[in-house]
């Protein structure tokens, strides 16, 4: 075994190898940017060394610095994490010119299955299945724009040299094609320095199940079974679960014999992830009907192996360093058995009620579920970030990934919305609420699993507001009555509880639900009981408040049960600023409690201009000064957090200015061009 290594990565991924490798008594130097310098990941290890600018091309792409860093701290060998270099042929070859172990694949192997178009190649002639399309070195895209056609649509464009779902298009008709391949192509070479693309048949409702390979270098290969990866957005991977739900004793067994032989095919070491899409002719009803087809080689470690590790009891990174340092497998095929079901969410700063738009921002309040760590923890939480940290967009937008296990998919799933629930946010826009509408969702829990879930659902996955207005306005008038109880002196004078000798007393609040402003009263019975009344008119509901306040479960929030109106719930209330934030059993809600003297200087709003949504770069713009444009109609491209968003006309205008270039990067709200109303 290794006494030292390095990690060449970021996150929780580099929290996850560090907890294994002191477990094992290996030592661990970190490598960090100007970003990241006070990261947990560089706390998490026993050494570290800065590595340059915050841009991953300025820092942790650059892996002559990171060779540098592991020679100067004495590591023997380099632990890739995934992303960044860890698919890098070049890399792994210079890893092992300086003397250092590069734990992951050989080179020849992140080559084979690196570039879409040669592996399958080689899946062709391991007889693995294949989707039909097109594989070719031929790149001219009035070629590619007649190989789709030949296809039939819908194809699929995706980067050759791609993962992650960056550089992957989806295209229904012909017409269509110019636009999405050149998306793809920039994406490609911004993403992985290449701008190769492969076109497939759009497999029509698939499911994505992929098969956990290990190698080592004694002749060894086994699979460690499936995981369903299915609920996607944006191509990228939402919610990832182990076993596949309605997968057979028999298909499981051909479909890890395949990826087994993916990976002697390319004498693969170490860990790796072979990827099948999945058709289902039968429909969800007959899943001894699915055909699966090779669609990709991971050559690394995944995001989602913490579901492998539940149902199997083992520590894949554990493996990683010991098939590394040259020990045969720890288990044989036989040996290795399920236990149970695991789900793992993954937490990203983003606000999926507007398309999943990346956030950025302070972690002011992050409260995690009680949790343990590793192999088969009812709860466990991998994270890179600490409350107070900063969600930058240089890399990202994963905060952290919840997984669970249980007896069965039922208990797991269970499990999971329950510790959802105890996850509080303040900051910036998550996915957390999302994902407790998935879970909940009946097609979720019934298994009805494709990829397209999510776009099919929507009626039933956005927008939703488990927590009524009234009630969170409710435990935000409660949360600010006991924090002015919880401060008052002794002084009888400094009491705000209400008591008047004769009349009653009222107090007036004021509401902001993002949608209109909500005038809310507050009145002092004489018998000490209150009455809330929220809204205004026929709509105002009125009725007896009442709450009990336990001691502060962190600073400045309560754990409260609020009722009224005939409606109650346990409540905890985060305030920033003027901003409530409440998390029930039920969901969460966000009301904003307004200060109307701090606001009585406010102008409206700024229209005729149009600003970036994030932090980011331009890539494009779509028109000129001068052009008329009409509502809907894609103006600018920003790339941020690794993926391209583009910038569509609220109205119908014409352009007045472009204020920036293509390269050019800007802060969150800048101005990006002017546009006159038609």
């Amino acid at each position: 075994m290794f006494k030292k290594i390095l990690i060449a990565n970021r996150g929780e991924i580099a929290c996850r190898v560090a907890a294994t490798a002191r477990r094992l008594g290996v030592k661990t130097v970190a490598v960090y940017s100007d970003a990241d310098a006070s990261a947990k990941h560089v706390a998490a290890c026993d050494e570290a060394v800065h590595i340059g600018g915050s841009a991953p091309k300025e820092s942790y792409l650059r892996w002559e610095a990171i060779l540098a860093a592991a020679q100067a701290t004495g590591a023997q060998a380099i632990h890739p994490g995934y992303g960044f270099l860890s698919e890098n042929e070049d890399f792994a070859n210079a890893c092992a010119a300086a003397g250092l172990v590069f734990i992951g694949p050989p080179a020849s192997a992140i080559k084979d299955m690196g570039l879409k178009a040669e592996s399958k190649r080689l899946m062709e002639q391991a007889q693995v299945p294949l989707v039909p399309g097109y594989h070719g070195a031929n790149q001219d895209p009035a070629l590619l724009q007649a190989e789709a056609d030949r296809i039939g649509y819908p194809v699929l464009i995706k980067a050759s040299a791609g993962g992650g779902g960056k550089g992957m298009r989806a295209v229904d008709k012909s017409e269509d094609f110019a636009a999405a391949l050149a998306s793809c192509k920039r994406e490609a070479i911004n993403s992985f320095g290449d701008d190769a693309v492969l076109i497939e048949k759009y497999v029509q409702r698939p499911r994505h199940i992929e098969i956990q390979v290990f190698g080592d270098t004694h002749g060894h290969c086994v699979y460690l079974f499936e995981r369903d990866c299915s609920v996607q957005r944006r191509h990228q991977k939402v919610l990832e679960e182990a076993p596949a739900p309605g997968m057979t004793p028999e298909l499981r067994a051909r479909m890890g014999e395949a990826a087994v032989a993916a990976a002697r095919a390319v004498n693969y070491v170490g860990a790796g992830t072979v990827e099948f899409i999945v058709e289902q002719p039968g429909g969800y009803e007959h899943p001894e009907q699915m055909k699966f087809y090779f669609m990709e080689m991971n050559t690394r470690l995944q995001v989602e192996h913490p579901v492998t590790e539940a149902i199997t009891g083992l520590d894949l990174v554990e493996w990683q360093l010991r098939v590394a340092s040259g020990e045969p497998l720890p288990l044989t095929q036989d040996q290795l058995q399920i236990a149970g079901h695991a789900i793992e969410a993954r937490i990203c700063a983003e606000n999926p009620d507007n398309q999943f738009l990346p956030a950025t921002g302070t972690l002011h309040v992050y409260r995690k579920p009680a949790h343990s760590s590793f192999q088969r923890a009812d709860v466990r939480v991998d994270d890179g970030v600490r409350e107070g940290d900063t969600i930058s967009p240089f890399y990202d937008s994963m905060v952290a990934k919840l997984i669970v296990h249980g007896d069965t998919r039922e208990q797991a799933l269970a499990r999971l919305d329950e510790a959802l629930a105890q996850t509080h946010i303040v900051g910036l826009a998550t996915n957390v609420q999302f994902l407790r509408h998935v879970v909940r969702s009946d097609a979720f829990a019934q298994a009805q699993l494709d990829t397209a879930l999510i776009q099919r659902e929507q009626a039933v996955l956005f927008q939703q507001q488990p927590v009524s207005l009234p009630l969170a306005v409710a435990a935000a008038v409660a949360q600010t009555l006991v924090q002015e109880r919880a401060t008052q002196g002794q002084d009888p004078f400094s009491h705000t509880d209400g008591w008047r000798s004769h009349g009653v007393f009222t107090r007036r609040f004021a509401f902001d639900d993002g949608d209109a402003h909500l005038p809310v009263t507050l009145a002092y019975l004489h018998d000490g009981a209150l009455r809330l009344t929220v809204g205004a008119g026929e709509g105002a509901v009125t009725g007896p408040l009442t709450f009990q306040a336990q001691a502060p479960t962190e600073a400045g929030a309560w754990a409260l049960h609020v009722a009224f109106a005939g409606d109650s719930t346990r409540a905890t209330v985060h305030m920033q600023g003027e901003r409530a934030h409440v998390f029930t059993p039920r969901g969460a809600r966000q009301v904003v409690e307004v200060d109307l003297l701090a606001h009585s200087g406010d102008s409206g709003a700024e229209g005729g201009r149009l600003t970036a949504p994030m932090p980011g770069k331009v890539v494009s713009f779509a028109v000129q000064a001068g052009d008329k444009v009409s509502k809907g109609q894609p103006l600018a491209v920003m790339e941020a957090m690794k993926m391209e968003h583009t910038i569509a006309a609220p109205a119908d205008g014409e352009v007045v200015e472009l204020l920036y270039a293509p390269g050019d990067q800007v802060a969150e709200g800048a101005e990006l061009l002017k546009l006159a109303s038609a």
